[in-house]
């Protein structure tokens, strides 16, 4: 059954939305860093969808249900896409930042729930996906940074809160990129040889690493990783802290070097 929105028509508003398209997407880029879509691609081609979705839905008061034709979006990933779209365009509107907030939010609501609908879909006639988090919910309320990764493509396949605050971006904008889109070249060592480890069989490590928050702070951490398998992947999950007493210790031995 088609499901459509229904409400007053705001041709003013969708106008404003597709004139300051540009700059909504500027905005996002600036509070995504490296976790924003890439200007080519499905996330990319998702968010004109939904831009053209939410236009058509404002202009005529009502819209049918999004077309997701041919992609096959992360629902958290691109919902966290989305949403920073939704408040870059509300915070850009100014005085009027509320009225274009209430107008997105359903508008939000209803492509949720398309993606949802063609995922279920897709399960039951194509290839059986994992439908649970790689592990409880219950790592969403502990400090440290959290990351399952899959050990041959470096993928961010979940990460808590923790992560999203350190790294300056929502939890679930990190769901599908690598994650050295937040380590520099010359600091991805640590990671990429204990992933390599994991891969090749053993169960946990322990490590010290770094990562650039979303302004391009440095985040020394002490992390360990553990083996875990789902399907045919490899994962490794993280636990990572800032590395304070590594970085006490070296300035205590540094401090007791004698002077020249």
């Amino acid at each position: 059954m088609e499901e459509s929105i229904t409400g007053s028509a705001n041709r003013e508003m969708a106008t404003w939305l597709m004139s300051q398209r540009l700059e909504i997407e500027r905005m996002m880029q600036e509070r995504l860093g490296a976790a924003a879509p890439a200007a080519s691609g499905p996330e990319a081609e998702t968010l004109r969808r939904f831009r053209t979705f939410a236009s058509t839905a404002l202009m005529r008061g009502e819209a049918p249900r999004p077309v997701l034709d041919g992609l096959r979006p992360n629902e958290r990933r691109v919902m966290a896409l989305l949403t920073c779209w939704a408040e870059a365009a509300s915070d850009l509107a100014g005085p009027d930042r509320k009225a274009v907030a209430s107008a997105l939010a359903p508008l939000l609501d209803a492509f949720r729930l398309s993606i949802r609908t063609t995922g279920t879909k897709r399960k039951t006639s194509g290839r059986p996906r994992a439908t649970r988090r790689a592990i409880t919910a219950a790592i969403d309320r502990v400090s440290e940074l959290y990351f399952a990764l899959d050990v041959d493509s470096g993928e961010i396949l979940d990460a808590n809160p923790a992560a999203g605050a350190a790294l300056g971006v929502a939890r679930d904008a990190l769901i599908g990129i690598e994650f050295n889109a937040f380590v520099p070249p010359e600091v991805q060592g640590p990671w990429w040889t204990s992933l390599d480890a994991i891969a090749e069989g053993q169960e946990s490590l322990v490590f010290l690493a770094s990562m650039r928050d979303r302004e391009g702070r440095p985040l020394r951490l002490e992390a360990s990783a553990t083996r875990y398998l789902r399907s045919n992947r490899t994962l490794a999950l993280v636990l990572a802290r800032p590395a304070t007493k590594v970085e006490s210790l070296v300035e205590a031995l540094v401090e007791a070097r004698p002077r020249a």
